[in-house]
């Protein structure tokens, strides 16, 4: 397979089913931030962190290649005219919002409780798992504006929704393990 193929020097690309759409199209956008979150949370997985979260990561990593599939397919060259589906794309499951919804319980079960906003930061395995949440939340408000002009699977959002929760939760336990100080933002008065 070759790297380079010189189709999209004119500034179009080709979505899961051979259309061509501008490089800057919603669908690419979309993506695109799903493709630069997984990123993100390849840098934090290979951070000094518990093989627990580095493995679960993983296959965060691997749904995430299901999102970007479901958001880079061509809805009109999905399906066949007999109702059929033409390309084989996996689903993101109501079963896979439930176990980000079970690790999330899982670790604020073991951290104390929340009473004020965080300031991001604080360590930078902390700070990175922080960039990862920002970035899936851009992904999902990109998700939601291609979502209102072509429908996708709808749990695709919730899992996307459900997984900045996940991060910023994480972010909390990696700061207790790390023994980083979690800062609470408490807004100053004006004097």
């Amino acid at each position: 397979m070759k790297i380079y193929t010189k189709t999209g020097d004119t500034g179009t690309t080709a979505l899961f089913g051979g259309t061509r759409v501008p490089k800057h199209h919603i669908r690419i956008e979309s993506y695109g931030t799903v493709d630069e979150l997984n990123s993100h949370i390849g840098l934090l997985r290979d951070q000094d962190i518990n093989k627990s979260h580095q493995l679960f990561l993983m296959d965060i990593q691997d749904k995430l290649f299901t999102v970007g599939a479901i958001l880079a397919t061509d809805p009109d060259k999905a399906i066949l005219k007999s109702g059929k589906e033409r390309l084989n794309i996996p689903k993101i499951s109501q079963a896979d919002v439930e176990t980000l919804e079970k690790a999330i319980d899982l670790m604020d079960s073991q951290l104390p409780p929340m009473t004020h906003f965080v300031l991001p930061g604080g360590h930078p395995t902390v700070s990175t798992c922080h960039v990862a949440r920002c970035v899936c939340r851009r992904a999902e408000r990109l998700a939601v504006a291609l979502m209102e002009i072509s429908p996708f699977q709808n749990t695709t959002l919730v899992y996307l929704n459900r997984l900045s929760d996940y991060l910023f939760v994480l972010a909390r336990k990696l700061s207790n393990e790390l023994n980083a100080e979690e800062i609470k933002w408490i807004p100053t008065k004006e004097s």
